[in-house]
């Protein structure tokens, strides 16, 4: 059971942090770095090295729910797949925040971008585009292209982003991601890959000397929450799953 069972498959909870320069690469700070989110998550156990340079660590997954750790050339990312609660995966994503200025040499200058993200995934196998359209609706200018042009809709992937201070320097971005493909909704044969819908808040600049990471993204972490449960639960989760169970 995670957070938001009634409103979609899979729910997860996200932290990125998009710096200036490059993060650390040697051997031995990279290790202590990792060592120490072990310490304060035992089941954070699984090391490995991916391409391009990344380096992540996680755990097996355990009745749904996963986690995981990972450290790019300019990005530290933690993630939560199915928490119980936002308690549960921000209290993760403190620990990596807490961690990185005393092992990554992280500074508030060196922030970039701070990113809390809240995804919700559908298994639907169908054409992901026309249940999106069909469950959420198009704008009145677009409605009568359907009538226009007859075949499947193979593209609907709307993105609304707005500014949330005067300074445009916190912003919020919904965002859908359609896995299904033309050869797919020709064919007939639909894959498992999900339908995704994800919700962003993103601060930008670097951080003042009163600011701390942590504290940042609690703050978005709070405006996401609200934002979802505000808005996306009523008019965006449920929609599309009661057109899936329709289907």
């Amino acid at each position: 059971m995670h957070l938001y069972e009634n409103c979609c498959d899979e729910f997860y909870a996200n932290m990125y942090l998009q710096t200036e320069m490059r993060l650390p690469r040697n051997r031995e700070t990279l290790l202590h770095f990792f060592d120490q989110i072990r310490r304060r998550h035992p089941n954070l156990t699984n090391f490995y090295a991916r391409q391009r340079g990344e380096y992540c660590i996680d755990q097996e997954k355990v009745d749904g729910q996963y986690r995981w750790v990972s450290i790019e050339q300019r990005r530290l990312c933690s993630g939560a797949v199915n928490p119980t609660s936002l308690e549960a995966a921000l209290a993760q994503h403190r620990s990596v925040l807490d961690i990185a200025p005393y092992d990554l040499s992280l500074g508030r200058l060196d922030c970039e971008s701070l990113n809390f993200t809240m995804g919700f995934d559908f298994h639907y196998r169908g054409n992901h585009s026309q249940l999106l359209a069909e469950a959420l609706g198009m704008v009145p200018a677009l409605e009568r292209l359907s009538e226009v042009v007859p075949g499947p809709l193979l593209g609907y992937e709307p993105t609304l982003q707005f500014a949330l201070d005067e300074d445009c320097r916190t912003q919020a971005r919904i965002n859908f991601e359609s896995r299904s493909t033309a050869y797919q909704v020709r064919t007939g044969e639909f894959g498992e890959e999900g339908l995704s819908v994800h919700l962003t808040v993103r601060r930008y600049a670097s951080l003042s000397q009163e600011e701390q990471f942590t504290t940042e993204l609690e703050r978005l972490a709070g405006i996401a929450g609200q934002l979802v449960n505000d808005y996306l639960v009523e008019n965006i989760l449920q929609p599309l799953q009661q057109m899936i169970a329709l289907k």
